[in-house]
């Protein structure tokens, strides 16, 4: 027997729960504000009640009772959970009544649970009535025979399935035991502590989340493995048994809805049993933005050819040519839902066939009349007005210009606001427009699109995707929120923290995400790693957080003209300050930390550690490396030198150990469990000879058929002489111009960029010897003689008590094989200065011609701010609080920050902000900073100048490739110590590091490493 769709969706969308202050552990709860504080069950994390020491009923061996009247859900994770206990403890619990029971079942739909409550042995208080909420406690001589029963009760089925799974989740399974296998800790004794417990009512009422772009990882995977889909001609499918594997997990992380796969899939025909599967689970099914009225697309395009439709019309996909059999199309569909009795949220609107605009143009009227027709369609075939069936519109892409051109759906439709595909919201409700259907929120972790697709390893940085759902939550947004969750395995992190959230936002502050980290590394690798383990994905977080890896061969530029330029054969990092071995060393270090937490830990959990940390670590550290040395042999094939082709065959092994950990993953892992999965390219993005126009966005493919990756850019080789060769490379140089005679980068006693160097190379196969001499005593350089065989690099110091004051110059010479290369050096020392330093800086000192300062350092806060520890590209950022504003449009009102600086020089200076890359999302035009010297008024920044985040256009696509905003205002300054003043103008403003430039700033992606600061 199943649910009755109209008995769980009667309230419709519009019963979104609210958050009250009550709860355990400061959180802020939903849904039990109504409850008596003395008679309320206690607020727990998940699966706290749970103990291995002692307690008031003990889990082992003990039978798992269920009504079989329950919900079909309910009855079969109680066999879940007997799977899941004999999994910890070795002994299979029963199924019948003993003297020591669990007993499982939801209120209202269990004989078992509703006779406890009628005699007074089941305090529901605080339960009953609410939405998905669980009890769990203990109970004294609950029935006839029973002694003590441990007893998990549910306000609704899916309250129940989350209060098992609960269970399961604080005995030690981890949501992921089967996705990832993870094997769980064995305990010879596991309790329940006494009291009355709960994890209260989630604060966002829908759940979930979209898979997608599941070729060719997922999609290779699911059909070899579980079997081909069920529709003739489609054995790509995913059939019942692979969704149920998906809808289990759903339901372990606490999540309710599910946008099935769409690549050439179609949930309804790939398995006839797929909708029945969701029912029996207790899974509420959607369409993706582009599939409105509980259709797939792929079910249209699959009958739709050759100008004709199964339903008498053109086959168009166009409301205005083929209206009757689209809206034909649409009833079958929700005929459906209400024939086979499955949850549904309906999708309203229209989009053009493979997502793209709707072809029929954006007209308002249109869309509202496409509207209005499936509503009626909604209220024909259900036999209740449309209001109680729930409904989504999802403002993705040009949707959401309907939406600011003033069309609005009707008030119980939740109107589903979304990021830009690269985790930046693009709109929050106005709190002058609530809804009763309420909001919701589509979000991205995985995206094919404008930009370059990037679908490869998780590159989330949670610290990010905190500050965007934090401000969806502040903002009251709370009906849906749904995940673009790509494959899910490889999204397992951000995945499981999108839901959690959506639970309590008020758990989990900014503060509390290590905590996190390291709850959800201790569920899958166990207490004794889970504190190192947290921080190397926390750092993995960060660096992804840098530039998404399928973008490692991308340099985006700026022309004369203010033209955004593509250069598919470039690194985006500098040789400049060492940039390009600096975000390599790191990567490779987190790798080192990686593999020692592997080595430690046992044979049974390395396949674990491998699937969700140890892969995506060391494969991405490997392709920095691989870029490393294809980029590195691509400059020195252009200056000659002798180590062109070691660094082309160090590319070509990286190459090489990029294919072995995929085949350790594909062959090895699991005894061969995943065989297929680890397929998807990463590397020869922009390779347009090889595949196509759309390379430089698009995956290697071809037909709709990935192609294994090759080296983009092909690395170079050269013929090398045998005779030896001089050539000479000055640090700052960025091509293979600055092989030869050149200048470092100007020195100070307060710098902080790495050390300058030259390189003195060979472009022969002989070794030669060579010498450095310098032209000024103060020039020291660590190894002024030695052989080259291949190249040798060659710091260059300045003895500061030795050389004069002001800007003095002087010179090296590099000698060796018969020939001579002058090297060109300048040295700037603060000539007045006192006993403890130079008199009058203080602050952030010029050195180079720049200052760098990163935002956390301020001087002065005036107003409210927040330091977001790691949400920057090389540390934390700064953001005025709360995120919904408060404070006026003047600039005596706006929340400043202020930081002290000396430069050594009067003129004209540029400020470089380095923001977030946020959308304008208030409703208001743009997104704005200002900033100022002294008492200097300030200047205002649009941020989102010439960006379009729903046309996708070049300026926007800049930042979030580069992940990062930056913007430039100039001013006029005398020398000395000065105030710069970064106000926040409009709320939801993040900046991440401040850059001034007073002639000597050099491009580099990350900027230079923070100034020093007196």
């Amino acid at each position: 027997m199943s649910v009755s769709r109209r008995t769980v969706l009667g309230a419709g969308a519009a019963a979104v729960p609210v958050l009250s202050s009550g709860g355990a552990r400061g959180v802020a709860e939903p849904g039990l504000r109504d409850a008596d504080p003395e008679s309320a069950p206690r607020i727990t994390d998940p699966g706290a009640y749970i103990s291995f020491t002692g307690g008031a009923f003990s889990l082992v061996g003990a039978p798992v009772v269920v009504s079989a009247d329950d919900h079909p859900g309910v009855v079969r994770v109680a066999a879940d959970l007997r799977a899941d206990l004999e999994r910890v403890t070795g002994i299979r619990p029963g199924a019948t009544i003993a003297p020591l029971a669990v007993l499982v079942g939801t209120i209202g739909r269990s004989p078992l649970i509703d006779g406890l409550v009628a005699a007074g042995r089941l305090d529901v208080t605080g339960v009953r009535g609410k939405w998905e909420t669980s009890l769990q406690t203990v109970v004294e001589h609950p029935l006839p025979g029973v002694a003590k029963a441990f007893v998990i009760a549910g306000s609704d089925p899916r309250g129940t399935i989350f209060g098992v799974y609960d269970v399961s989740y604080g005995i030690g399974i981890s949501p992921w035991y089967w996705w990832d296998d993870v094997p769980p800790a064995r305990r010879t004794g596991v309790w329940v502590l006494p009291g009355r417990f709960t994890q209260g009512t989630p604060a966002v009422r829908y759940r979930g989340f979209f898979i997608n772009d599941e070729n060719p990882a997922l999609g290779t995977w699911a059909p070899a493995h579980f079997g081909p889909g069920k529709a003739p001609g489609y054995p790509g499918g995913f059939n019942a048994d692979f969704y149920a594997r998906v809808f289990e997990v759903l339901l372990r992380l606490k999540g309710n809805y599910l946008w099935p796969a769409v690549w050439g899939r179609a949930f309804a025909e790939d398995d006839p049993e797929n909708h029945r599967r969701a029912a029996d689970y207790g899974v509420v099914m959607g369409t993706s933005h582009e599939a409105p009225m509980m259709r797939g697309i792929e079910e249209w395009n699959r009958h739709a050819a050759g100008g004709r439709d199964p339903y008498g019309g053109t086959g168009e996909w166009s409301y205005l040519r083929n209206a009757e059999a689209i809206r034909a199309y649409w009833r079958a569909g929700v005929r459906r839902m209400v024939d086979e009795g499955f949850e549904g949220v309906v999708t309203l609107g229209m989009r053009g066939n493979g997502d793209t605009g709707l072809p029929d143009g954006d007209g308002i009227e249109l869309m509202r009349e496409i509207i209005a027709a499936q509503r009626r369609i909604i209220e024909e075939e259900t036999g209740r007005p449309a209001a109680e069936t729930p409904q989504v519109w999802t403002l993705y892409k040009e949707v959401q210009r309907y939406w600011d051109r003033g069309l609005r759906a009707p008030d119980d439709v939740t109107v589903v606001l979304t990021d830009d595909n690269w985790g930046n919201i693009r709109k929050h409700p106005s709190p002058a427009e609530p809804r009763g259907g309420g909001y919701g929120l589509y979000y991205h972790f995985d995206y094919v699109g404008a930009g370059r697709n990037y679908k490869w390893v998780d590159t989330a940085n949670l610290r990010n995707v905190w500050d965007q759902l934090h401000q969806a939550h502040a903002y009251g947004n709370h009906g849906l929120w749904v995940a673009n969750v790509g494959d899910l395995k490889g999204n397992e992190l951000p995945t499981e923290f999108f839901l959690t959230y959506a639970w309590n936002p008020g758990r989990w502050d900014i503060d509390r995400l290590g905590e996190w980290e390291r709850r959800y590394a201790r569920q899958n690798f166990g207490a004794e790693v889970a504190g190192e383990a947290a921080e190397v994905l926390a750092a993995y977080g960060q660096l992804q957080a840098r530039r998404k890896p399928e973008l490692l061969n991308r340099r985006i530029t700026l022309s004369d003209t203010g033209q955004v330029v593509y250069d598919d054969r470039q690194t985006p990092f500098s040789f400049g300050h060492r940039e390009l071995e600096r975000v390599t060393g790191e990567w490779r270090e987190l790798g080192r930390r990686a593999a020692r937490i592997a080595r430690r830990l046992p044979e049974a959990t390395q396949d674990a550690w491998f699937e969700l940390v140890g892969y995506e670590v060391a494969a991405t550290a490997n392709l920095y490396a691989l870029r490393e040395a294809e980029f590195t042999n691509l400059l020195y094939a252009g200056q000659g030198r002798a180590a062109t082709n070691d660094r082309a065959a160090d590319a070509e092994q990286a190459l090489l150990r990029d294919f072995a950990l995929a085949d350790r993953f594909n062959s090895e892992v699991a005894g061969g469990k995943w065989r297929g999965f680890q397929t998807q390219p990463h590397i020869d993005y922009g390779d347009v000879d090889r595949y196509g126009p759309n390379a430089p966005w698009q995956q290697p493919e071809k037909d709709n058929v990935a192609l294994p990756d090759v080296l983009f850019p092909a690395v170079r080789r050269i013929e090398v002489p045998e005779a030896a060769g001089l050539g000479v490379w000055a640090d700052g140089a960025e091509d293979a111009e600055g092989a030869g005679a050149g200048e470092l980068p100007p020195f100070s006693p307060y710098q902080t960029r790495p050390q300058q160097f030259v390189e003195v190379f060979n472009r022969g196969r002989t070794p030669f010897d060579y010498r450095v001499e310098s032209s000024v005593p103060w020039l020291v350089v660590d190894r002024p003689r030695g052989r080259v065989e291949r190249q040798v690099r060659v710091e260059v110091r300045v003895d500061w008590s030795r050389a004069p004051g002001g800007r003095s110059s002087g010179a090296l010479t590099v000698s060796g094989a018969g020939e001579s290369v002058t090297v060109r050096c300048v040295a700037e020392q603060p000539t007045a200065r006192g006993p403890r330093g130079p008199r009058g800086l203080r602050g952030f000192v010029e050195a180079g011609g720049y200052v760098v300062i990163d935002a956390e350092h301020h001087d002065r806060v005036v107003g409210r701010w927040r330091r977001l520890a790691g949400i920057g590209r090389t540390g934390a950022g700064m953001t005025a609080w709360p995120v919904t504003g408060g404070w006026g449009d003047s600039a005596a009102s706006w929340p400043r920050l202020e930081y002290e600086v000396s430069l050594l020089s009067a003129g004209e200076v540029t400020v470089w902000a380095y923001l977030s890359p946020r959308n304008p999302s208030l409703g208001s035009p743009g997104l704005h900073y200002a900033l100022s010297f002294d008492d200097d008024e300030p200047r205002s920044v649009d941020i989102t100048a010439g960006a379009d985040d729903g046309l996708l256009n070049a300026v926007w696509a800049r930042n979030t490739s580069d992940n990062v905003n930056r913007t430039a205002t100039r001013h006029t300054v005398t020398a000395g110590t000065h105030r710069l003043k970064f106000w926040s103008v409009d709320p939801t403003v993040v900046v991440q590091r401040l850059l001034i430039d007073t002639g000597g700033l050099t491009p580099t992606y990350l900027g230079p490493l923070e100034s020093r600061r007196l």
